[in-house]
């Protein structure tokens, strides 16, 4: 096993088109089972078909009109939030005891990651003491979501980049009444989801302090 981080390598799996939300999660749940301690860490980057998502701890209340968009219930932890075309989602499959990090300094990686992205197109973006995430002033821009089993991270992140946001008027984003959300498009009209993910990818490496990128485009995992 390699010594230190730095001489581990990270695979970056680029997925196309929009990927229906239970076929990649049952995949993750799986990588996660059959990975062992020389097993590189990954991460999956893609867009879904439109999906609502329930946390284990998710209350009913909090989906007010789903309409004709699925509800999945999935074991990361958290709220409601919503997937959709022109959101940029990566999953995070790391083994954080590998990396002698415990939880708290795994979401605080990701969060640094995704302020230092935002940083990039001129946004001061913060984080909110008990209400994990990524805000621009009051509202919400990106959203967490995991789940640890053996010390091996899964599900992950996503950034509202240009899409439709009027499924999240549906719900209460992350069990908030009110709460706002907003997209990158809405700073930066010209954006673009494959620049900003792999500014993301870069951050996420630097965050982690992995050594090397190895990167596949593939259909689906």
């Amino acid at each position: 096993m390699p010594e230190s981080i730095n001489d581990r390598q990270l695979r970056v799996k680029m997925l196309h088109g929009f990927q229906p939300y239970e076929k990649v999660w049952h995949a993750m749940q799986a990588f996660t089972d059959e990975r062992d301690v020389f097993t590189d860490d990954e991460i999956w980057v893609l867009q879904h078909e439109a999906v609502f998502t329930q946390g284990q701890a998710g209350k009913a209340e909090h989906i007010l009109a789903p309409g004709d968009i699925p509800v999945v219930k999935v074991d990361r932890g958290g709220q409601v939030t919503y997937h959709g075309p022109g959101q940029l989602v990566i999953y995070l499959m790391i083994d954080i005891r590998r990396l002698e990090m415990g939880a708290r300094n795994l979401v605080t990686s990701i969060e640094n990651a995704l302020k230092s992205m935002l940083a990039s197109y001129h946004l001061d973006a913060v984080t909110k003491e008990g209400a994990p995430g990524v805000y621009i002033d009051d509202a919400k821009i990106a959203s967490l979501g995991l789940r640890i089993r053996k010390g091996r991270s899964f599900h992950g992140l996503s950034l509202n980049v240009d899409m439709d946001m009027e499924p999240f008027g549906r719900i209460n984003p992350c069990g908030y009444q009110g709460l706002k959300m907003v997209q990158l498009h809405d700073f930066e009209p010209n954006v673009g989801l494959e620049r900003a993910a792999g500014i993301l990818v870069n951050e996420v490496q630097s965050a982690f302090g992995y050594g090397e990128i190895v990167m596949e485009y593939v259909e689906t995992v």
